[in-house]
């Protein structure tokens, strides 16, 4: 697939059909972390001067996930996408290839996003934070203290884009399943306000005696709540805590970077948290005992799924009857997959389903499509689709997930 690259007056494609992004991003304003913060936690997350640029301080601790969390410039849309497209042939690094660009107003506020959306021929789109996976990976020994900075990020969030903006932008607040009390009123103050879906990082969550799955029934307050809700559950990409992992067998202390590249990093990690996260639903039995649960996995691409049938499958063979079902029965009735645009497609359709199939574009980050209904061209023309396998990959899927 080729890649388009993005200029501000650019002309997107249209598919003529209604196309539903699962996957667009806001980036977070200055006080995102601080407006609702309760004064007994001020200071554990702000945004200081070092050295005459803006950074976020952590727990007192300089963090680089992201180099400017001000996001007055950032990387222009789609500019990555060479970089990951094996297209590279010169080895260019991936700051040579990323082009900086000054903030728009698209990035930030939901009306100006709303009229890129009619340019780019979008019914509807999921809204992801970009900065906010800070916050649970940083608090891994403080399960109140996690759910309290959610909270207080999940305020902003509703304040600046509502949950259900017009029915067509729906922003994710984030589920936090340190402890199950706790998450229940999160989810019942986010339906209350609107939420058709809610965001879950994927990976383990701080608990009172050590890290812990959130599927193990402790959580079943939750699920049970998202049963009833009807609800999908969106388990996009984050900081899952797997830097550690890789720093093990590197030699190194660093914190996850996602625009620096670390290719033993990306090769031996960059999949885990999405695999091992199905993996505890499945066998922890979360999605059997509420088969009415649907997760949806945004941002992981799709070539980790055919590993983690094989696995399960062997489970299974060996060990039926610490199953409370067939592996494959629960991932086709209960897991969405999104993949990355430069992946194959077919493989993928073949492993779950045409049905459970999300289109996503990643926008307006780097390494994702500067005009995100190309994608359907690609689908289409060079994978070969029918056009109505290509429309229900576009948004038809999506609109069903989601009940909208």
């Amino acid at each position: 697939m080729e890649y388009t690259p993005y200029s501000p007056d650019m002309a997107y494609s249209d598919f003529g059909h209604p196309v539903f992004d699962c996957d667009f991003h806001l980036y977070e304003g200055p006080d995102a972390f601080t407006r609702y913060l309760p004064s007994a936690y001020k200071g554990l997350v702000r945004l200081a001067e070092i050295d005459g640029r803006t950074k976020m301080i952590i727990r007192g601790k300089v963090s680089d996930y992201i180099p400017n969390p001000t996001f007055q410039v950032v990387a222009e849309p789609g500019s990555a996408a060479e970089y990951f497209s094996g297209r590279n042939t010169e080895g260019k690094s991936y700051r040579e290839i990323v082009r900086p660009m000054r903030a728009i107003p698209e990035f930030t506020d939901r009306d100006a996003r709303l009229a890129l959306m009619d340019r780019m021929h979008i019914q509807s789109i999921c809204n992801f934070p970009t900065l906010a996976s800070l916050i649970e990976v940083n608090f891994m020994d403080d399960p109140v203290g996690t759910q309290v900075l959610v909270h207080a990020f999940n305020e902003w969030l509703f304040d600046e884009w509502g949950f259900n903006y017009q029915n067509r932008i729906f922003t994710t607040p984030i589920m936090n399943l340190a402890d199950a009390e706790g998450a229940v009123k999160e989810l019942e103050w986010a339906l209350e306000r609107g939420a058709k879906t809610v965001l879950v990082r994927p990976g383990p969550v701080a608990g009172f005696r050590g890290p812990k799955s959130p599927f193990l029934p402790d959580s079943d307050p939750f699920w049970a709540a998202v049963q009833d809700a009807g609800i999908p559950v969106m388990l996009h990409a984050s900081d899952s805590g797997y830097q550690k992992f890789a720093n093990e067998w590197s030699g190194a202390d660093r914190e996850m970077r996602p625009f620096e590249q670390d290719v033993f990093a990306t090769v031996s990690q960059s999949h885990r948290p999405i695999m091992d996260t199905v993996f505890s639903a499945v066998c922890h039995g979360m999605l059997s005992r509420f088969p009415g649960v649907r997760l949806g996995s945004i941002e992981n691409g799709g070539v980790w799924m055919n590993r983690v049938v094989e696995d399960l499958v062997d489970g299974y063979g060996k060990m039926p009857h610490l199953f409370a079902e067939h592996p494959l029965d629960v991932l086709k009735r209960s897991l969405y997959v999104a993949p990355y645009w430069e992946e194959p497609l077919q493989p993928l359709i073949d492993t779950v389903g045409l049905d459970h199939i999300l289109f996503n574009s990643d926008w307006p980050h780097p390494e994702g499509l500067a005009d995100p209904v190309e994608y359907a061209v690609f689908a289409r023309d060079e994978v070969g689709l029918p056009e109505g396998d290509v429309a229900r990959i576009m948004g038809g899927n999506m609109h069903e997930l989601m009940g909208v």
